[in-house]
């Protein structure tokens, strides 16, 4: 027996095709279910426009057995629809979140509990079949049951969250504390949404997008910065704050950005940095003279438990990013044009078929 449905599948840079695909039911150890939501990614871009990156190929995933043509999208919820042998705790009918990584659970970091560096690490939606689809099979271990009433466009959102979440957690922040966010997009609001729920009141927020300053002021954030109206971004940080901030979460990944986190952190700061890319350098002389720190965060592990409960008791909400809605048939030509510079809203998701608003 077997499940077909509609699928995003990336066949090559430029080429997304929504192609008809059997699934069959679910093996030992596997979920199959009927995706509501799922979100695009900065990284399902990436692959769009010049991949392949991370999508495999030549030879396949070594655990997810995946090569292309491969489903995108990793931000993704659903409705089960079948349960394989040997899974406990998830039944038919119920409501998930994604939790897309993959990991071997027998790797030094999986065994030390950080499977999100697995050294077999991968996402389903870029390394295996993902959730930009009407049906997806996933291990079991990547299923997290909603309560109900959960709404599912949030639940798809839970997966960047979660990116955030881990940094906030790496940061060590404390109540009372101040921060900047250099970088707006959705981590990077979602960072700052997180730092208010544990109490951080004084964030200054920097980003060049006006569209993201104007969410990033909705969702309570007192002080935003255009970099392109400043001359000196972190000095702009330091006169917003009198000596400069305890925590500079970098969400950007370049230069320039570094820079201004580096030079917005008083004597003993810390950046935390989130974003990507091949090399940055900085000035070890003043490093070292003022005691500075540079903690990484890559990914997340065990935050989709946290980020539920707190969505579910109404302390986090994440219905400001689910705004900008496209249906499945036409997320070829939209994300196309998102891949080659078109701008949308701060998220969009991809509506896969499993519910509808």
């Amino acid at each position: 027996m077997s499940v077909t449905g509609h699928a995003l599948r990336w066949h090559g840079a430029g080429d997304l095709r929504i192609d008809r695909v059997e699934l069959p039911l679910p093996a030992a150890g596997q979920v199959l279910l009927r995706c509501a939501y799922c979100g695009a990614c900065g990284s399902d871009l990436h692959e769009i426009h010049d991949g392949p990156h991370a999508i495999p190929t030549v030879a396949p995933h070594t655990l997810s057995g995946a090569t292309a043509p491969i489903v995108l999208g990793h931000e993704f919820s659903g409705t089960v629809v079948a349960v394989g042998a040997d899974v406990d705790g998830i039944d038919v009918g119920d409501a998930v979140a994604i939790e897309p990584n993959y990991r071997c659970g027998e790797c030094a970091a999986c065994r030390e509990g950080r499977y999100h560096t697995c050294r077999h690490f991968g996402f389903a939606g870029l390394m295996g079949n993902g959730g930009m689809a009407e049906y997806a099979t996933v291990p079991a271990y990547m299923v997290h049951v909603l309560p109900a009433g959960f709404d599912l466009a949030q639940a798809a959102v839970l997966e960047p969250a979660a990116v955030a979440l881990h940094a906030v957690r790496r940061s060590e922040i404390r109540a009372g504390a101040t921060a900047a966010v250099i970088g707006l997009g959705p981590v990077g609001l979602l960072v700052c949404a997180l730092l208010q729920q544990r109490g951080v009141d004084r964030i200054v927020g920097v980003d060049p997008v006006p569209e993201r300053r104007a969410l990033a002021s909705r969702l309570g954030v007192p002080t935003v910065i255009d970099p392109q109206a400043v001359r000196d971004v972190a000095a702009a940080v330091r006169g917003a704050t009198g000596d400069g901030v305890e925590l500079a979460f970098e969400v950007v990944g370049t230069q320039s950005t570094f820079d201004a986190a580096l030079g917005s952190v008083r004597s003993g700061g810390t950046v935390v940095l989130l974003g990507l890319t091949d090399e940055l350098r900085f000035d070890a002389f003043d490093f070292v003279n003022n005691e500075l720190t540079v903690v990484a965060s890559v990914g997340y592990n065990d935050c989709h438990r946290e980020l539920i409960d707190l969505v579910h008791r109404g302390v986090l909400d994440l219905t400001p990013f689910t705004a900008d809605v496209v249906e499945l048939a036409e997320a070829p030509a939209v994300l196309t044009a998102m891949a080659a510079g078109g701008t949308r809203g701060v998220k969009t998701l991809v509506q896969c078929g499993g519910e509808s608003r």
